[in-house]
């Protein structure tokens, strides 16, 4: 890092405090910092934008510091620290792979302030929760061990911003422990989704929102009257177009829908259900993409009158889960088969309540239309409009059941799709439901 004018500068400032510490009666300068505008590491916008002070700029470079030359800390202290034995003013640790210098709040105390005691103060205030910096979830203090200073704790920069500084980008959350979801993605269209009047407004309202909604809340001025984000509710039987549906919002409007793996955020143990829930929203609202709560009763459903101390603490989670949602700046979408599944307190303050219904008659006989191959011949005994208008079976069930019907073409070695392919079809369908067909 030698070329980077941002990180001669911090070595300079390092060796200046060094040197002034262990020489009271140097001449040696206090350096300057670049602009950020002759940083050659790339400057994410918030923190162009953010109107920080040479102190907060310097703990960014301190922070990134590792990520980028992993050597560079070791490789400034080393020589004089050889020379004056232990120095734990400087702080600093080591992690379990990471075997350089991992900077502490004690090494920005004196980087920043030297031995300066009312300046020191000063700096603790940018670890603080209602700091800019823990506000945007960039950087913060790692716990430190019971009985040790605070500021003996490690500061961590966030895996985002670090990959926004050296890579300008962040890359997808992959599916892990910390982060039970997964992009779900269709190559279906609009077209290929029949929904009902009014349900297909509401996605419309909501396809607004995901476009505009910036707009509402900073170009017009909303942001102190209204919720940074939304979140909507979609109940309906299942194969009625929910999980297609959230898909469809992110492929037209550019964002990722994640599905949430409830298995893995839902804990017994008292606490782990809203740490799992906090640490996946911390991750996934960098990008304010879509999440997308399938079967949600199992997270949101209703609360129980308190019986016991575990009803009580139930009770405090549900509440906690709500705020939460509420302070994702993304979308958030919640699925139940059964509205009456979700607790009242959630359905009260979603923005958008959306119901799936079964597709009526006419809904089903499109979709029986668009459901098969072009590429097989329907014979004119099959009566599609008859079995439309006869049958009740939901979008998925349908494809279900053409499915099945092609397969048992494939298997008679035919390109003719018949009657009796359908109907059998919708007898398998139906009896894995549990209903008679008439």
């Amino acid at each position: 890092m030698t070329n980077l004018p941002e990180f001669n500068y911090l070595r300079e400032l390092i060796e200046y405090r060094l040197e002034t510490y262990f020489n009271q009666e140097s001449d040696v300068e206090l350096p300057k910092i670049p602009s950020l505008d002759h940083w050659d590491i790339i400057v994410p916008e918030v923190i162009k934008n953010a109107n920080l002070s040479t102190e907060e700029h310097t703990l960014l470079l301190l922070a990134v510091s590792p990520h980028i030359d992993s050597g560079f800390l070791d490789g400034i202290i080393q020589d004089k620290l050889e020379s004056t034995g232990d120095f734990p003013q400087l702080g600093g640790s080591r992690g379990k792979n990471f075997r350089g210098f991992l900077p502490t709040g004690e090494t920005a105390l004196f980087v920043l302030t030297g031995t300066d005691f009312i300046k020191r103060k000063e700096i603790l205030e940018f670890f603080t929760p209602d700091h800019f910096f823990a506000k945007n979830h960039i950087l913060w203090l790692e716990e430190s061990p019971n009985g040790e200073p605070w500021m003996s704790g490690k500061i961590v920069l966030s895996q985002e911003y670090a990959e926004l500084f050296v890579l300008g980008k962040v890359s997808k959350p992959a599916f892990s422990m910390k982060f039970p979801a997964q992009i779900i993605e269709t190559k279906l269209e609009w077209d290929d989704l029949i929904l009902g009047e009014e349900t297909h407004q509401q996605i419309q309202e909501l396809q607004t929102w995901i476009t505009h909604g910036d707009t509402l809340l900073n170009d017009w001025g909303m942001y102190k009257k209204l919720k940074p984000g939304y979140s909507a509710l979609f109940y309906g039987p299942p194969g009625t177009g929910k999980t297609l549906t959230a898909s469809l919002l992110g492929k037209h409007t550019g964002k990722d829908v994640y599905k949430i793996d409830l298995s893995m955020v839902v804990s017994k143990f008292i606490g782990e259900t809203e740490k799992n829930l906090a640490n996946l929203l911390a991750k996934a609202e960098k990008t304010e993409n879509i999440l997308f709560f399938d079967e949600a009763d199992a997270l949101f459903g209703k609360r129980t009158n308190v019986r016991d101390a575990h009803d009580k603490y139930a009770n405090q989670e549900v509440s906690y889960l709500l705020q939460r949602i509420e302070s994702y700046k993304g979308l958030v979408i919640l699925a139940s088969n059964l509205k009456s599944n979700i607790d009242d307190a959630f359905v009260r303050r979603f923005q958008s309540i959306v119901h799936f219904p079964l597709p009526k008659a006419s809904e089903r006989l499109i979709l029986w239309k668009n459901a098969f191959p072009s590429k097989i011949r329907i014979h004119q005994g099959v009566n599609l409009e008859a079995i439309a208008q006869r049958y009740e079976l939901s979008g998925a069930e349908i494809m279900n059941v053409v499915q099945y019907a092609c397969l048992s073409a494939l298997g008679a070695h035919k390109k003719t799709m018949y009657q009796e392919y359908i109907i059998n079809g919708i007898q398998r369908e139906y009896q894995k439901g549990g209903r008679v067909m008439r």
